[in-house]
């Protein structure tokens, strides 16, 4: 349950103000299709924290565990960091498609998707935790409870929100993360 909840709030944080958080927002506004838009951002959110969760949880059984305690932490560090810079919106998913909202919304939402901070510390906690099942629900819904109220509520929720205070928040928590897993000893296990 630990791993779950971490998962949800680490990604959840992560989310607000992200690219990907503003490409639903886009997605939202152009297609004006939500329930198609909501359905390919789990579906793409799902197979992107999936491939996340299996790297991640390969290394975390491989390395030594030394080794990945610095590699985590210093990762953590580097995402406390980061998340304090704020996203533009990826301009090249803004056209309408043959394909139909759905599956413009799962390729561009996977392809954004890659290498961002929330898969980042997707890899992160599978590799910290090595539990599958507990860290890939978290995350996707972490990215969900942002993104399903972004497509619902358009730009009324961006124009509301104070996402510098979201953007450290979610760098403290980053920060946490990253000192504790340093002084932890070990990479912490489920």
């Amino acid at each position: 349950m630990h791993a779950f909840l971490v998962s949800v709030a680490a990604v959840s944080l992560g989310e607000l103000g992200d690219k990907t958080q503003l490409l639903a927002l886009l997605l939202a506004t152009r297609l004006r299709a939500p329930v198609p838009v909501i359905f390919g951002i789990l579906a793409a959110t799902v197979a992107n924290h999936l491939i996340a969760c299996l790297i991640g949880q390969w290394a975390g059984a491989r390395l030594d565990p030394q080794l990945l305690r610095w590699a985590l932490g210093i990762s953590f560090l580097v995402l406390a960091g980061w998340v304090l810079v704020p996203d533009a919106a990826d301009a090249q998913a803004a056209t309408r498609s043959g394909y139909g909202a759905f599956a413009l919304t799962v390729v561009t939402f996977f392809l954004a998707e890659m290498g961002d901070k929330t898969q980042i510390v997707t890899l992160a906690l599978a590799a910290r935790y090595l539990t599958l099942l507990p860290v890939l629900a978290g995350t996707v819904s972490g990215m969900m409870l942002v993104d399903i109220p972004t497509v619902l509520l358009a730009g009324h929720l961006t124009r509301t929100l104070p996402l510098n205070w979201i953007r450290r928040a979610a760098a403290l928590i980053y920060l946490a993360l990253g000192v504790t897993t340093l002084l932890g000893g070990s990479a912490p296990r489920a």
